[in-house]
């Protein structure tokens, strides 16, 4: 049974940084691609970044390309995803999705979700 729990939410001023967690458990990861993304209030869940759980390219949505990086640590099973310059329109929770077979941009390829953690930018 595959688990993810996201961490590392909270309120920060815009232009600050934080660093969210996502701790995968319940199998091997090494083919699988890691993906994050954020869902506002009355919007729909958008792609920020996504990497191959054993390495190579990442990808980005370009509204946030150059401020966040998406990384991994396989020794802790943990993906991260670093944001620096928060803006208030970064406000909205943020979940991390694992699916088999690499990575993807689109949410609903994605098979697993974790429970999400909110992010809240002030202005």
């Amino acid at each position: 049974q595959v688990q993810l729990v996201e961490s590392g939410g909270g309120l920060v001023q815009a232009g600050g940084s934080l660093r969210l967690s996502c701790a995968a458990s319940g199998r091997t990861f090494s083919n699988y691609g890691m993906g994050w993304f954020r869902q506002a209030p009355g919007k729909e869940r958008e792609f920020l970044a996504a990497i191959r759980w054993s390495g190579g390219i990442a990808y980005y949505a370009q509204s946030v390309k150059g401020r966040f990086t998406i990384s991994r640590d396989n020794a802790k099973n943990t993906v991260y995803l670093q944001m620096n310059s928060l803006k208030p329109e970064d406000t909205a929770i943020y979940y991390c999705g694992a699916r088999p077979n690499g990575p993807a941009t689109v949410w609903y390829h994605y098979n697993y979700w974790g429970q999400g953690t909110q992010v809240t930018v002030s202005s």
